[in-house]
């Protein structure tokens, strides 16, 4: 299989696709200025108690306060919070954790009133973005992800991941850890350090105890609550250590800056693959040159086709996602009957639903009505081929078998709110309002534009981005409308496709890639 990772850095957010033989299978959105993302640190100010909950709400600055449930604040929350006190009360010097005596265990069916009070200062971090109408939610059991491991701070214990199924290998990696960590940091180990040397793990385990002794020491420095102490690394190295596989054949980046980040990283991780990351500097938009911009229009409306015929109905609520599957007007085999071509429809049907809970990180609970089969041996078999299509899905899922109803129901972590892209377009021209100058005049205000940015403004080089079609049209010809406006106004203008457009929308960018906005002015009359 020909893996493939592609990366769009836009001004405002950052966008990777993971493509598998060409097939979009993956696509995470993060804005670059995201606050309150998963693993960020904060001294917060306990606002609320709710002993019905048994949990707290916490000031982190969010608009809404954030959630902390008794559960999250963790076994050793003792230790963390004497930890939090001994730095605030001696500024001069900040304590080493490795020689603290850790606290006992917090009680595991405690109330949140017998540990936490309203206005008690916290350390806390963001275990899940704020999503829909709620705030973020928090936990008290800090910790810091790497590729391989993850560092547990006021935790002596060492784990290994349930995946790794060799019970040598996971006896190898507990004692190998265990004689490399510092005293009172707990570790995590990630199924991916399955085979790796102790060079790798132990690079990687310092570089994440630096990364705690780097920042922790500005909780003494808090002059105001809330306040980050702690912000994940970078946005892009941050969506690329959970979805880097050294099985990609190719890095395709769009920022320079971007690629050298990237570069460092997989040098750092995976060495051998430094290569594959490659700078992408053509003319037309990089999703639009991998064909990711048209997959994304086709996979995320409400109706998704996915075999001869067959498709797919994904309608969203605010408990739970429902999934429907139908035959459509799929061609069916007379000879293998109405049973056997239900059973076919729904094997297809398991990998793309696989597939589409992955692309939109839909969270929570989903309930799939696949096509009613009488056979236990095909519900058993449908069963297990939509297990065995979940398996490349990296969150936590559990599923369910066929209830009587023939209803599949499935749990997947949601940390992120789920993906979603608008498959429909709002007219350009006339915003929705239903009416809109004559189409045939479009070219002209364009041309009026063009006049107007090199005459006017001065400006002799430019780009025009453009829907396809529009672009096809201006190329036409000999004589094509390019051709006239490049002998007009200059070799300066040059006209770009852009599939993420509206057939009638159009931006203007000067050489710098700055949008210049053209959108009122000196429109034909």
């Amino acid at each position: 299989m020909n893996s493939e990772l592609i990366v769009n850095v836009q001004p405002d957010e950052v966008s990777i696709a993971v493509l598998a033989d060409r097939k979009l299978v993956e696509l995470q959105r993060e804005g670059r200025d995201v606050s309150y993302a998963v693993g960020n640190i904060y001294a917060g100010k306990v606002k609320k108690l709710m002993p019905g909950l048994n949990a707290a709400f916490v000031d982190i600055g969010y608009k809404k306060d954030a959630f902390l449930h008794y559960l999250d604040l963790g076994p050793q929350y003792k230790s963390v919070d004497k930890f939090y006190k001994q730095a605030l009360a001696d500024k001069k010097k900040f304590p080493n954790i490795s020689k603290m005596a850790l606290e006992p265990d917090i009680e595991k069916n405690g109330s949140i009133s017998d540990v936490l009070k309203v206005g008690q200062e916290i350390l806390v971090q963001v275990a899940k973005e704020p999503i829909s109408t709620k705030g973020p939610r928090l936990t008290s059991e800090l910790s810091f992800a790497g590729r391989f491991l993850v560092l547990i701070p006021f935790n002596d214990k060492v784990s290994v991941s349930q995946k790794i199924k060799s019970r040598e290998e996971r006896i190898r990696l507990k004692q190998l850890i265990q004689s490399i960590k510092p005293k009172n940091f707990g570790v995590i180990v990630r199924t991916v350090a399955e085979g790796k040397k102790v060079i790798e793990l132990d690079t990687e385990l310092k570089a994440l105890v630096k990364r705690w002794d780097d920042n922790m020491p500005k909780i003494q420095k808090v002059n105001k609550l809330p306040t980050l102490v702690y912000e994940e690394t970078g946005r892009v190295v941050a969506l690329l250590r959970d979805i880097f596989s050294p099985s990609f054949q190719a890095i395709h980046v769009n920022d320079k800056e971007t690629m050298e980040q990237i570069k460092d990283y997989i040098t750092i991780i995976a060495p051998e693959k430094r290569n594959v990351v490659k700078l992408y500097s053509g003319d037309i938009s990089i999703f639009d040159n991998f064909g990711i911009t048209k997959q994304t229009k086709a996979l995320f409306g409400r109706t998704v086709t996915f075999r001869n015929g067959a498709y797919l109905i994904i309608e969203h609520t605010e408990a739970l996602h429902v999934i429907d599957v139908n035959s459509g007007n799929r061609s069916k085999n007379p000879e293998a009957g109405q049973e056997n071509n239900a059973f076919e429809v729904n094997c297809a049907a398991a990998d793309e639903i696989a597939r589409q809970l992955r692309l939109r990180d839909m969270g929570g609970i989903i309930v799939i009505d696949f096509i009613d089969m009488t056979k236990n041996e095909h519900r058993a078999a449908l069963l297990t081929k939509m297990q065995e299509a979940m398996t490349e899905d990296r969150a936590k899922h559990n599923i369910l078998p066929l209830s009587k109803f023939g209803l599949m129901q499935i749990t997947r972590q949601r940390v992120r709110p789920e993906m979603e892209i608008s498959t429909t377009e709002t007219c350009p021209t006339c915003f929705g309002k239903g009416e809109m100058r004559p189409s045939i005049l479009f070219t002209d205000s364009l041309r009026s534009k063009i006049s107007y940015l090199v005459n006017d403004l001065k400006v002799k080089k430019f780009t025009l981005r453009v829907h396809p079609y529009v672009a096809a049209f201006i190329n036409q010809g000999i004589f094509s409308l390019k051709f006239k406006w490049r002998w007009r106004y200059g070799r300066g203008v040059k006209i770009v496709p852009d599939q993420g457009l509206a057939y009638l929308e159009y931006h203007f960018y000067d050489e710098q890639g700055e949008e210049l906005d053209m959108k009122q002015k000196y429109e034909v009359k």
